[in-house]
């Protein structure tokens, strides 16, 4: 049969006249360039139906258009070549274009202290739109790392403190005697109680940025939080991480301030939204803080 003859159902007016907003595809797999690396990807690719009477849009010629996320590295420029690709292929029917990439950027991140190193995975979602010529760019990224509370690394030295009066009470002080009951599971009767945490960064890039700045965002928060989850390690490596928390004990309050204001020193971005949750030792729930900003435009 001559293909000219096959029908077009998309291309018949709508029975109810009413433009959409998104309309599109969902969780395509795809292989993308980021970074210098070539990552498994699922994308979310969408136009707006602003023609009421058209039926449908053409989703084949989004899939096809995303080819080119296969051949060059992602980029904000390959990102808004890629949504003025959408409209063209619909003029007269869409106004906006809308394009999300939900991966695992991989990190390779080196020990503390050994000369170990191994790979961390920050799940990151990047999303772009073109709307009446504004173009716009977001990123979505998750951070993990470890918090120490700081009221039961207290309550912790309280109960030590005690056992240090049961123990030498009235007694003359060696000070052999005191380092063996610092290294021993007597002295040391109780210990604070850390968790894995998540930072969840939501952040609008400025217009002009001709970068994804992943990495320098995500270099940032570690720095801030200062106990960046680990990945190969030696013992001097887990000591080096006990240190490391005991001199970074936060409530889920404090990790949120410092990412505040560490991510307003990196460069690229004009808005911030974070989320950090501590995954509880001690409860069933998980602890929550929130924080914004948006940097005024001139």
């Amino acid at each position: 049969m001559n293909s000219l003859f096959l029908p077009d159902i998309a291309a018949q007016s709508a029975r109810q006249a009413l433009p959409l907003d998104w309309v599109g595809m969902r969780g395509i797999a795809l292989p993308i360039l980021l970074e210098g690396q070539r990552l498994s990807a699922k994308v979310d690719a969408g136009v707006s139906l602003d023609e009421g009477e058209a039926r449908g849009i053409h989703m084949s010629r989004l899939y096809l258009a995303l080819d080119t996320l296969e051949q060059r590295s992602l980029s904000p420029a390959l990102l808004q070549e890629l949504l003025k690709r959408f409209l063209a292929s619909h003029q007269g029917l869409s106004d906006c274009a809308y394009l999300h990439i939900h991966t695992d950027l991989l990190l390779k991140r080196p020990a503390l202290i050994s000369p170990l190193a191994g790979w961390k995975s920050y799940p990151t979602t990047i999303s772009a739109s073109l709307k009446q010529q504004m173009f716009h760019v977001e990123l979505k990224i998750e951070v993990p790392y470890s918090s120490t509370c700081p009221c039961s690394a207290a309550l912790a030295r309280q109960l030590i403190q005690q056992q240090f009066v049961d123990d030498f009470a009235n007694k003359s002080l060696q000070h052999a005697d005191v380092l063996a009951w610092l290294g021993s599971t007597r002295g040391i009767v109780a210990t604070p109680h850390s968790q894995r945490s998540y930072a969840q960064l939501h952040l609008h890039l400025d217009d002009f940025i001709d970068e994804l700045p992943l990495t320098a965002i995500i270099n940032d928060a570690e720095a801030a939080l200062g106990t960046a989850v680990q990945t190969a390690v030696k013992r001097p490596d887990e000591q080096a991480f006990a240190l490391a928390n005991g001199q970074n004990l936060m409530f889920c309050e404090d990790a949120a301030r410092r990412l505040n204001l560490a991510l307003q020193r990196t460069p690229g971005i004009n808005q911030c939204h974070i989320r950090v949750i501590h995954a509880e030792s001690l409860h069933a729930h998980d602890a929550v803080a929130e924080s914004s900003w948006q940097r005024e435009q001139p």
